[in-house]
């Protein structure tokens, strides 16, 4: 699954690596979990994805030769259930990620064998919002508890994190003050989700 969260390019780059996950045989499917309705004005939808890769699919082939065939390509696996769109009232909640209602919950840890959380927002919401020390382990933090296995994406935008070597941290520091909020610097982070 991926777990989306804004329209506009970042939505493109999601469905990049949903596309990446397709054709190189990793997933067989990918679900796409969107959000019911908007929330903020950039806040992803069904109608959002659909729209962007009928756009893309519409570009000239002339022009933009490779764009236009990854819509081509896109439309096809909407169409043939390759990538499967999921929208829910949860996913625009500001309800902490562990308080995931049923029947969401159970779907995501029979099903999915790996989320991809996206977006800072989205990132927050892993950790309550709350603060942690930035070398909690992210496992201790959200593997414990999320439903399947978890890799976060995350460009730094807020002052709340875990998971952060100590002395990567203290790099960061000595490179920019602002470095928690100002987008610089990001992290990909993996845990397991609770048992199965």
């Amino acid at each position: 699954d991926i777990i989306v969260d804004n329209a506009g390019f970042e939505l493109v780059t999601d469905l990049a690596l949903a596309d990446h996950l397709v054709a190189s045989g990793v997933a067989k499917v990918v679900t796409f979990q969107l959000k019911s309705h908007p929330t903020f004005v950039s806040d992803a939808l069904e109608k959002d994805l659909r729209e962007t890769v009928e756009h893309y699919a519409a570009l000239s082939s002339d022009k933009h030769p490779n764009a236009q065939a990854a819509g081509v390509r896109w439309q096809k696996y909407l169409d043939e259930g390759k990538w499967v769109c999921h929208e829910d009232n949860f996913w625009v909640q500001p309800s902490a990620m562990w308080e995931m209602p049923e029947p969401l919950r159970s779907d995501m840890k029979d099903r999915c064998d790996l989320a991809f959380v996206k977006g800072d927002a989205n990132y927050r919401r892993l950790l309550g919002d709350r603060y942690w020390d930035y070398s909690s382990p992210f496992q201790d933090v959200v593997g414990c508890y999320f439903p399947c296995p978890v890799c976060s994406l995350r460009t730094l935008k807020a002052e709340v994190g875990c998971g952060m070597d100590k002395e990567q941290v203290e790099r960061a520091k000595g490179l920019d003050d602002e470095w928690m909020v100002n987008g610089r610097f990001g992290v990909v982070q993996f845990g397991t989700g609770a048992t199965r």
